[in-house]
């Protein structure tokens, strides 16, 4: 990016960069609500509610709503085509608002790249018979890998958004190395989580003892025994994720780095205080849907994080 496009949209553009920045997050939003009514679907075993059928749902484009399963599938499949018209048109919308070279532009067209893949991933559950009491290996690494395709989209999203009013340089050399660090890291939790739900999706416990028992019994299936590699590698990403936090401040103390860095750290200790109580509790699926909510959000704040590092020049 040259100087003449980093300054451009300052003047003619800026009448409509508010409303962008603002449709911007709404989108973002909305997705993070897709990404919930898609863990319901799986939490809830309605993935078969469509049938084998795909894109259209029982063979029909409006289908007969007669089982809580096809409702929740179909609504699901209703939310994800507005969201590829919403992240379409954001896409759209960026190239009209920002001049060629604008990075507003590039995030907004990788969301929209991401976007697509994450539909094929979709059809893919429903196409391969990932669904429902299907327990796989197959369909658990499928899972992990939709979960990552996800966390990118997110992370796409929260940058288009980010960036659509902001001036600055930003240089990957600027963020710390624990931050580099904690957004892989954080990736690969989420898809032990992926791994660890479905594993409560398909095996339900009564309790944490039976839980437990299922997991150590001799004859127990593999995901059963993978849904303690979640908790164990989430308390010492948790911690670190705190240390990330507090060396970003270190290494740049500026209000948005500490405004990041608190939430960040924050999200944290809620996640892993959610974690321990959804274990506690034998996973029900409200508090699997609450646990999923803090982690796209402490997802999203480390992205943030790690923007407002990457930034080397602070707009006045």
């Amino acid at each position: 990016m040259n100087l003449t496009e980093q300054q451009h949209p300052i003047a003619p553009a800026q009448l409509a960069v508010t409303p962008f920045q603002r449709a911007a997050w709404a989108v973002l939003a909305y997705n993070v609500l897709v990404v919930l009514w898609g863990a319901l679907v799986r939490a809830t075993g309605s993935g078969a509610g469509c049938g084998g059928h795909w894109p259209d749902c029982n063979g029909s484009v409006v289908p007969d709503l007669h089982t809580t399963a096809t409702i929740i599938e179909y609504t699901h499949r209703l939310m994800s085509g507005l969201s590829i018209l919403a992240v379409g048109g954001m896409w759209l919308w960026s190239r009209r608002v920002f001049p060629r070279g604008h990075r507003a532009r590039w995030w907004a067209g990788l969301a929209a790249v991401l976007l697509a893949i994450e539909a094929l991933l979709g059809a893919g559950l429903v196409l391969f018979d990932y669904v429902a009491h299907n327990a796989s290996i197959g369909r658990a690494f499928y899972l992990a890998a939709h979960l990552a395709n996800t966390e990118l989209l997110l992370a796409a999203l929260t940058m288009t958004a980010w960036i659509a009013t902001r001036s600055q340089t930003l240089s990957r050399a600027a963020v710390p190395g624990t931050v580099q660090a904690a957004l892989p890291l954080t990736v690969a939790l989420s898809m032990t989580g992926a791994l660890a739900a479905l594993g409560d999706a398909l095996f339900p416990a009564a309790s944490f003892a039976a839980g437990l028992a299922q997991e150590f019994a001799p004859a127990a299936h593999l995901l059963q025994r993978l849904r303690l590699s979640h908790p164990l590698v989430a308390v010492p990403v948790g911690f670190f994720l705190l240390y990330a936090a507090s060396s970003a401040v270190r290494a740049r103390p500026s209000k948005a780095m500490k405004r990041m860095a608190a939430a960040v750290a924050l999200l944290s200790l809620a996640q892993l205080a959610a974690g321990a109580l959804n274990v506690a509790l034998a996973a029900p699926v409200w508090m699997q849907i609450v646990h999923l909510l803090l982690a796209n959000l402490l997802w999203i704040a480390l992205v943030l994080l790690a923007a407002n590092a990457a930034a080397i020049e602070e707009r006045v």
